[in-house]
């Protein structure tokens, strides 16, 4: 899989992330936001400059990933991550953001290390697509 195949599809996963912490968050879009928005500063996943509305959550759940802040699907994978409800990402797309997030929210040593460290239900369905994160984490540090 090409680092541009990869990343093209990562790009456009990112709304899916947003739209399973939205679908599966219990509470209306306005707090969701606030939800998001703080625990990417807490979890220094992200600064977000201001907290987003209801509507702004709801307009990067389904806009183009150019306009979503990188800080939010991060803290998305790191909050659904951590759910009872063990959520698995919908698509190629989606995985590969989800896989990207994840290798953007911690540092890890190894491919193998990385995979080690994901919560046991995600691990072989983030298999192929945490691989070709890695491969394309790694050939963006060759720059």
């Amino acid at each position: 899989m090409p680092q541009d195949d990869f990343y093209t599809k990562m790009r456009a996963g990112l709304p899916a992330l947003l739209r399973q912490w939205r679908a599966l968050g219990q509470a209306d879009a306005d707090r969701l936001a606030l939800i998001l928005a703080e625990t990417a500063r807490v979890a220094k996943l992200g600064e977000p400059e201001v907290t987003p509305s209801g509507a702004t959550l709801d307009h990067w759940s389904t806009a183009s990933a150019e306009d979503i802040p990188l800080w939010a699907p991060r803290t998305a994978v790191f909050l659904l991550n951590q759910m009872p409800a063990r959520p698995l990402p919908d698509s190629d797309a989606e995985a590969c953001a989800w896989a990207y997030c994840w290798l953007r929210n911690r540092s890890f040593d190894s491919l193998q290390a990385a995979h080690d460290a994901l919560p046991e239900h995600l691990k072989a369905p983030l298999q192929e697509a945490l691989e070709a994160a890695w491969r394309d984490q790694q050939g963006l540090r060759l720059v």
